[in-house]
């Protein structure tokens, strides 16, 4: 069984992320589990990794990316799709997730953050005593 901490999005959401897809395009991500750890992989291409903020408040991982606007002054745009400006992603974080240990590194473009459990959330085995005595 699969446990998953993030809260499913709402109906509203669905639909809001049909209109207006940029939002998520601008910051692509994937999010999968491995070994009792979450990981978290944001598509930052041509983003200086010293202008990346990653914060955990109240239980929210929020990626916050500054990219540079080109000065293309005088330039006579016929397709403009790359993203510029500042952007911010937010995942909200279940209970099960061990926030004072969240980690994260930059490599060529893509920034892992890598979201540990909760020792107490591990699946635990217990012990079964027996009270039952054998009759002599």
């Amino acid at each position: 069984m699969t446990v998953r901490f993030f809260e499913p999005l709402n109906e509203f959401d669905r639909m809001f992320d049909r209109l207006a897809p940029t939002a998520a395009g601008s910051m692509p991500m994937d999010i999968f589990e491995k070994d009792g750890t979450y990981h978290a992989r944001f598509d930052l291409p041509g983003v200086d990794p010293e202008t990346v903020e990653l914060t955990v408040e109240n239980s929210i991982l929020t990626v916050t990316v500054e990219r540079p606007v080109e000065d293309t002054e005088g330039a006579n745009w016929l397709m403009r799709e790359r993203p510029a400006g500042r952007h911010s992603r937010q995942i909200r974080l279940g209970p099960l997730v061990d926030t004072g240990n969240v980690d994260a590194a930059y490599d060529r473009g893509v920034l892992t953050v890598t979201l540990p459990m909760r020792e107490e959330a591990k699946p635990q085995r217990i012990t079964i005593k027996s009270t039952l005595s054998l009759p002599e």
